[in-house]
């Protein structure tokens, strides 16, 4: 008989061991941690996030795209073809309105269909909680928890067109759904949004001939701008999540682009880089620019996440913000 998650949640070695090993209800404890925030909590959530860094890191791929594309639908459509591969997958639903839902397992979200009640499918929903770019600062350390349990973790966005940026820091692989004849693409270009993306999916490609002046669209204007990473062309597909018209190939994509960032280097150089932006973020979220000032610039924090390779950004955030206050509470010339 599996031990009771709530003898293991005050160690956080222990628990940290099962979410490796894909229990879910270790998993869900974790994430329950995360989101205590109580001081006295705070440095077993830090020994949980520290104990998850050093051992596996499962894809983390975001999806985004314009509200009404489809992508919740489209999400449902490749979890279920995912799972009869056998592959684990977890999904964070970043949704900017409603509060927390207490961390339901399974079927967490109603929009999402059948595949989010199959076994092996963890969801979890997360409230933005009013931070810009649609995603909370508690995403990227739940996010952590979800990618040392299982083989691919999706990420979905407000899709309010702000959190393309902001996700880039979190996931490795960021696919855009369009919808056909929206009228978006023209503002998310002019806006550069359309530089993030690593794979494009036209979503609704019953819609014939809207759907194909779509693609269309999109190629061309990826001849246009400039890409994140120009070694690797983003691939423009198209297909139907209603009917599972495209899904195989959208999976494809994804391995594809998973197998170049680990033969370019680009996954390491883009995981570094997540972590650099996140403490950033962090650091002046919490304490504004004049903090980061204290700190001695972005170059403190670069130095700080290169020496620590193997310490959750979760820790380093904190050893930061300890410093930051220390230099508060110091009369200037000390």
């Amino acid at each position: 008989m599996p031990p009771d998650p709530s003898s293991v949640t005050d160690d956080p070695a222990s628990l940290a061991r099962r979410v490796a090993d894909g229990d879910l209800s270790a998993v869900s404890a974790a994430l329950n941690r995360i989101d205590d925030d109580r001081p006295a909590n705070r440095e077993a959530v830090l020994a949980l996030l520290d104990a998850l860094e050093g051992g596996r890191h499962g894809a983390r791929i975001g999806v985004t795209g314009a509200p009404g594309s489809g992508k919740s639908t489209l999400l449902d459509a490749l979890v279920s073809r995912l799972h009869t591969e056998g592959r684990s997958v977890g999904i964070l639903a970043v949704d900017p309105s409603s509060q927390r839902t207490g961390g339901a397992l399974l079927g967490d979200r109603m929009r999402l269909g059948s595949a989010a009640r199959e076994a092996g499918v963890f969801l979890r929903s997360l409230a933005a909680r009013d931070q810009l770019g649609g995603l909370s600062e508690i995403t990227g350390a739940s996010l952590d928890v979800l990618s040392a349990a299982f083989d691919l973790v999706f990420v979905e966005t407000v899709g309010v067109g702000q959190s393309e940026a902001g996700v880039t820091d979190l996931v490795e692989t960021l696919i855009f759904v369009a919808q056909p004849a929206s009228g978006d693409l023209i503002q998310f270009m002019k806006a550069g949004i359309l530089e993030w993306p690593d794979i494009f999916f036209v979503n609704k490609s019953d819609l014939g001939g809207r759907a194909e002046r779509t693609v269309a669209e999109l190629r061309a204007g990826l001849t246009l701008g400039h890409r994140r990473d120009p070694g690797f062309e983003p691939p423009v597909l198209a297909g139907s999540a209603r009917d599972g018209v495209g899904i195989d190939e959208l999976i494809a994509a994804i391995d594809a682009h998973q197998a170049y960032l680990k033969a370019s280097g680009q996954g390491g150089i883009r995981r570094r880089e997540g972590r650099i932006a996140r403490a950033r973020t962090a650091i002046v979220w919490r304490y504004g620019r004049f903090g980061l000032a204290r700190l001695g610039g972005e170059g403190v924090i670069e130095a700080r996440v290169d020496a620590h390779p193997g310490v959750s950004i979760e820790r380093i955030i904190h050893d930061l913000g300890r410093e930051i206050e220390h230099a508060f509470a110091t009369p200037s010339g000390d």
